[in-house]
This record gives C-alpha cells, sequence and structure tokens, in this order.
C-alpha cells in the first residue's frame, strides 16, 4: 500500500461546509444591525410622564367638542382631503386634521384645512401607502378636537369626540 498525500485543508469540503453556518449567522446578524438602525421604534415614547399628565388636557377638548355637538366628515382621495364640520356656530378659516399612523409616529402627517365653502374645508398631504390612520381634526388654537379611523379601502371617514 501506498500512503496517499494529504491535501491542504482548503482544499477539503468539510471545513468549507462546517464554516458555513457560522458564517451565514454572522451576515444575518449584520443585516439584523442594519434594519435595526434604519427603522425607527415609533411606539417608544420618550417622555411618556408629560404626556400621561397631559391627558386631562386632551379630555377636556374632546368634552368641549361635545358639548359643540361638533361632528364631521372626512374624505380622502389621492393626495386631497376635504372635511365637512357640522355643528359650527361659524366658518373658520382654517382646520387642522393630523393623519397619525397606527404604529409609526415617522409617518403622521398634519394637513392644514383652509376653508373653501360654508364648512367645507380641503387641504392636501403626502401619498399614504395605503394603510389606515386615525384622524384627528382640531381648531387652530386646539380647544376642541374629533377623532376618527380612515380605513384604507373606504375613502370616507365620520370623526366625532371621543366618549
Amino acid at each position: 500500500m501506498h500512503p496517499q498525500a494529504s491535501r491542504p485543508w482548503h482544499r477539503e469540503p468539510w471545513p468549507w461546509i462546517l464554516m458555513s453556518g457560522p458564517a451565514a449567522v454572522i451576515v444575518a446578524g449584520f443585516f439584523t444591525m442594519a434594519l435595526a438602525y434604519r427603522s425607527e421604534d415609533g411606539l417608544v415614547a420618550d417622555d411618556y410622564y408629560k404626556r400621561g399628565l397631559a391627558i386631562n388636557q386632551v379630555l377636556s377638548r374632546d368634552e368641549r367638542a361635545r358639548r359643540l355637538d361638533l361632528h364631521a366628515s372626512a374624505s380622502l382621495s389621492g393626495m386631497r382631503a376635504r372635511v365637512l364640520l357640522l355643528g359650527a356656530a361659524e366658518t373658520l378659516p382654517e382646520l387642522r386634521l393630523r393623519l397619525v399612523h397606527p404604529t409609526r409616529s415617522g409617518r403622521d402627517q398634519l394637513v392644514v384645512l383652509r376653508a373653501v365653502a360654508p364648512a367645507t374645508y380641503e387641504g392636501t398631504f403626502a401619498p399614504l401607502e395605503g394603510e389606515s390612520r386615525r384622524l384627528v381634526l382640531e381648531d387652530p388654537q386646539g380647544t376642541w378636537r374629533l377623532t376618527g379611523t380612515w380605513i384604507s379601502r373606504r375613502e370616507t371617514a365620520t370623526l366625532g369626540a371621543a366618549p
């Protein structure tokens, strides 16, 4: 019998097969780390204590809208918002409509609505990427607010004072 000459380790398949598992884990770890740095966690608030204290102010704005008997209908199509405000004693020159993303605060939008007719307001916004939004309609001074939910499959949403 002739002894076979051994090949160098890098010519053998087994070391490469055994190293491929840990190498794949390292690559996946760097990919996960890049995703974590690029995307913001919109669910965590830095000032949670101040937000908790401010809840009474928000509740008083809902109560004021209820006392004024305000209701609204919002229509979102394309990049245009149209709001019909019912129950208002006077037509305000403008309103604010916030389009709040359910989980990512970075995707929230503020739309300034201008009066185009009595009790009718219009404004434009950036594309919504087909996701549902929570709608918050406020007067410019922030004395009252109406809330509702816009579902991407429908064009209109009803807004009222929170119970």
